[in-house]
């Protein structure tokens, strides 16, 4: 793999962590809302990624074979909402419920902290690429 890779792995890492710190702020911002009918409801959305392979050398199958990151899709959770007895609610339906949405604040912040980390390292492994091609260059003059 050559040094230059790292800035398309580490960069396609970064365009990862920032949808999935954007689906976790979407899913934090909707995490205390109400609805009368259960398929209305905002329920809790995570992406899905893949690790892309270089299949156009065979030799970087093993540890050195990845090339990036894409983002699948974001998923919506199939989880049920919840049901809470509200009569006095004005979103409530005839039956005096509201549904919650189906997301978990404790779940969603642990994503958030595991994302800005995953962002933070990716960002230093840039840094670190550079700072060595730099330091490649200068040792010719």
């Amino acid at each position: 793999m050559s040094l230059f890779n790292v800035f398309n792995v580490s960069g396609s890492a970064l365009n990862a962590q920032t949808i999935r710190l954007n689906t976790t702020a979407s899913n934090l911002a909707n995490a205390e809302s109400v609805n009368g009918d259960p398929t209305k409801i905002y329920r809790a959305r995570h992406p899905v990624f893949q690790s892309l392979m270089n299949t156009d050398d065979p030799g970087a199958q093993g540890a050195g074979g990845s090339v990036g990151v894409r983002v699948l899709g974001v998923l919506e959770s199939a989880a049920a909402p919840l049901a809470r007895y509200q009569p006095d609610n004005p979103l409530a339906n005839k039956d005096g419920y509201v549904y919650l949405s189906n997301v978990n604040s404790i779940e969603e912040m642990t994503n958030m902290i595991s994302a800005n980390r995953s962002f933070a390292t990716n960002v230093e492994a840039i840094n670190t690429a550079r700072d060595l091609l730099l330091k490649t260059l200068s040792m010719g003059h």
